[in-house]
């Protein structure tokens, strides 16, 4: 499962600009109520406004309707699905992975959606994004200005933990994920359970250029692909995250896995760890 991170957020804040904005919300239709996580103003309030922005925070959407902001975070397995004709027959509640669907004025709109069972897709209707609690404990975003080399030296230097639980800590950095932080530290041939405080300037440098370096070529892989093709995208360009078992794309060694509930990282031991395997005993210190 391909769970959504800043690059594919970014994209369809990219997608969401060129096909909603300028359209105005003709009704939105709630499948199920356990998306809503604000209810004052409803999400009733959004209808006969103009989208007039598209936002990202970290890893949430944000769509700027008339000064009312419909807030989404697509979680674990949530997805939004474009339709340039959706069906006028609102749907029924409590059936299959919809969750909430948006109706503009033109025919068009989207469905939030979510695969599974772990229902967490979440949506939030606000007069100001930072309401949301999410979005207001975001750390800094790593394509951002704000984002430099002594930045990521102090961040690193305050935790205890592994740098993989602070590349993935939302309060510290805001967007990266499981996938991409997989893909970064394979870059720079670093143990996810490397200790954060006890990496070198040199170290932190180059993880600092990877962490950058590699969101932004997702970013631009993923931009002009149509909301429905992003997932694919994603998977057919990661060189070791969700390729347990397949031969590392630089050095051939199996790519290894731990797993811990229903999270899992990936990493190749020959570039990594010095061969050795990684035990998977530490992952509830490590994903928190």
């Amino acid at each position: 499962m391909r769970v959504p991170e800043l690059p594919e957020v970014e994209a369809l804040v990219s997608f969401l600009r060129e096909h909603a904005v300028g359209r105005v919300v003709a009704r939105v239709d709630v499948a199920g109520i356990q998306v809503l996580k604000t209810y004052d103003p409803p999400v009733t309030a959004l209808a006969g406004l103009a989208i007039e922005g598209v936002e990202r925070h970290g890893k949430f959407l944000d769509l700027d309707v008339s000064g009312l902001h419909l807030v989404i975070h697509l979680a674990r397995a949530g997805w939004l699905r474009w339709g340039d004709a959706l069906s006028p027959v609102p749907p029924r509640p409590g059936k299959g992975p919809l969750g909430l669907r948006v109706h503009l004025d033109n025919g068009s709109g989207f469905d939030l959606t979510e695969a599974g069972t772990r229902k967490r897709l979440a949506v939030y209707v606000v007069t100001d994004p930072a309401l949301v609690p999410g979005v207001a404990r975001l750390g800094v975003d790593p394509l951002s200005a704000e984002f430099t080399l002594e930045t990521l030296a102090s961040l690193l230097a305050e935790e205890r933990g592994q740098v993989k639980g602070v590349l993935t800590n939302q309060s510290l950095i805001a967007g990266l994920g499981n996938a991409y932080s997989d893909e970064v530290l394979w870059e720079v041939k670093m143990s996810p359970f490397k200790p954060a405080g006890n990496l070198t300037p040199d170290e932190v440098a180059t993880l600092h250029e990877a962490i950058q370096t590699t969101l932004r070529a997702a970013v631009e892989r993923s931009a002009g692909t149509a909301a429905g093709e992003l997932k694919a995208e994603k998977k057919s360009n990661l060189n070791v995250h969700g390729r347990t078992g397949l031969p590392c794309p630089r050095c051939g060694d199996e790519v290894r896995e731990v797993s811990f509930a229903t999270k899992s990282l990936q990493y190749c031991a020959t570039r990594q760890t010095d061969g050795k395997p990684l035990a998977d005993r530490r992952m509830s210190r490590l994903l928190k």
